[in-house]
Order: C-alpha cells, then sequence, then structure tokens
C-alpha cells in the first residue's frame, strides 16, 4: 500500500486542472485568431483581385456573370490559404493546432455558405445586416465592401460603404430549409 501525504494529492489535482484550463484557453483562443485571421485573408484576397494583383480575369467574368461556384467550389477557393497555415498552431501546442485549423477552415466553411447564399438568396445574410457582397455586385462597387462573410475589415479599414436595401420577405417568413437549399456542388 503506497500512502500519499495529504499536501501532494491537492498538488497534483491543481495541476491536472491547470493543465486542462490551459489546453482550453489555447484551444480557444487559437479558434478565435483563427477565424479573424481567415476573415482578413478572405478581405485581403478579394481585394487584391479588385486590384489586379490576383485571379483579375477569373474574377472579373465572376462579376459579369454574377455566379457563384456552389458551396463546394468557393469552399476549396477559400479554403486553400488557410490550409497553407492551418499546422502554425500546432508550433504552440496540440490544442492550440487544433483550434486554429478550425478557425481557418471553420470560416472558409462559413465564407463560402455566405458567398453562395448572397448569390442565390441574399435576403438570408441576416448576420450581415445588409447583404454586403451581394450589393456589392448590384451596385458594382470595384472600390468597397470586400467582406463576403463579415463587413468588420470593410469598417475598420475604410472600405465600407453603405447602401440601401430592401429585403423581398422579412427573415421570419422563410422556412428553416430555405437557409441549406443553396447549390452545394
Amino acid at each position: 500500500m503506497v500512502i500519499i501525504p495529504d499536501d501532494v494529492a491537492p498538488r497534483k489535482r491543481t495541476e491536472a486542472t491547470l493543465t486542462q484550463y490551459n489546453a482550453i484557453l489555447d484551444f480557444t483562443i487559437a479558434l478565435v485568431i483563427g477565424l479573424l485571421l481567415g476573415s482578413f485573408v478572405e478581405y485581403t484576397v478579394h481585394r487584391l483581385m479588385h486590384k489586379g494583383k490576383l485571379m483579375s480575369k477569373r474574377h472579373a467574368k465572376h462579376h459579369r456573370n454574377f455566379e457563384a461556384q456552389g458551396w463546394w467550389g468557393e469552399f476549396t477557393d477559400y479554403s486553400l490559404p488557410g490550409l497553407l497555415i492551418a499546422w502554425a498552431g500546432f508550433l504552440v501546442s496540440i490544442p492550440a493546432g487544433i483550434g486554429f485549423a478550425l478557425g481557418t477552415v471553420g470560416y472558409a466553411a462559413f465564407a463560402a455558405y455566405a458567398h453562395q447564399v448572397q448569390h442565390e438568396k441574399p435576403d438570408l445574410a441576416f448576420w450581415l445586416g445588409v447583404p454586403i457582397h451581394y450589393l456589392h455586385h448590384r451596385e458594382n462597387m470595384w472600390h468597397h465592401n470586400f467582406g463576403i462573410g463579415v463587413s468588420i475589415w470593410d469598417r475598420v479599414l475604410g472600405t465600407y460603404k453603405a447602401s440601401k436595401w430592401q429585403p423581398e420577405r422579412r427573415l421570419r417568413e422563410y422556412p428553416l430549409s430555405e437557409f441549406v437549399t443553396i447549390r452545394w456542388r
């Protein structure tokens, strides 16, 4: 029988609790950083497309046709930059690596949905207030509203341009199934 002094057991329990707390904190901070970085990369890449520095011909065609590729096509485009850096969180810790990878790839999935839904059913992009990507196309905004999933970087970096928007229907008039009835492939 092993006798553990009374003062050792609480110390081990405290160390285990702190280790778990640090892992959760690492994961959470890395997840938030991954989401923020994903949104910033999305904004920056879109802005570079409009400056003619990145895939300008392909993007001009996208504007002429006002077509999206479907969620999967958009996701593969958006996730590529995230996948190039998704491993970086593992330099800190395994929980940070998982959080950062989920943040970057998770934002790519969200941005792909936001892009597709604004091309098909702009009323459903309720989290934006107004569907800025739809308005970016409708009003031919080559110098404004580059955000697709969020408008934070447009607002912070001075490229946000307010525009009038009148939805076809109120959000509550849409059945829940409408939110997932988009072109997925």
